[in-house]
């Protein structure tokens, strides 16, 4: 089961795309530990060097539209990204968020109520602590939860399958 965590929060906001997240010409590096020093560079390039392990991630709405690529949330992980909380997410970024391990909670109040370092607590499947204040959030199915358990979906496979 998702365990319960306190995170430092960095604020973000509306149609964060994929080549934000993690721009084309970064993509030739041969791995996502190479590429993930340039996440957010359009932006803002000095963001990836101050994230920190356990960090999060609060944005507006649409967030990972664009692209399909896969790097985009394995590039988040990679640098110890906790969780994203936006307003709404981009269907095929959502699902390879949870594919690569990476929990998305979708809340569209958190973002207005919040300030860069700001810390959040979110208690798994029920609701984010805020500055004094509470937001619910939806429970994930089990079976998104078994792979964000195992770490991605080919672990979670694994693992279902005796592999591992």
């Amino acid at each position: 089961m998702i365990k319960d965590f306190t995170a430092r929060l960095w604020k973000l906001g509306d149609d964060i795309d994929t080549d934000i997240i993690i721009p084309t010409e970064y993509l030739a590096f041969p791995t996502v530990e190479e590429m993930k020093g340039y996440a957010f560079s359009p932006l803002r390039p000095e963001l990836a060097g101050m994230i920190r392990p356990g960090d999060c991630i609060v944005a507006g709405r649409n967030f990972g539209c664009g692209s399909s690529r896969e790097q985009a949330p394995e590039v988040l992980k990679a640098l110890g990204i906790s969780c994203i909380v936006a307003g709404s997410f981009a269907r095929i970024f959502f699902r390879n968020a949870i594919n690569n391990g990476l929990l998305l909670i979708e809340n569209a109040d958190l973002h207005d109520a919040v300030q860069e370092g700001d810390v959040i607590s979110v208690r798994a499947n029920e609701y984010i602590e805020a500055n004094g204040m509470r937001f619910g959030i939806a429970s994930l199915p089990e079976n998104l939860v078994e792979i964000l358990d195992a770490g991605g979906l080919v672990k979670a496979m694994r693992h279902r399958n005796g592999v591992e």
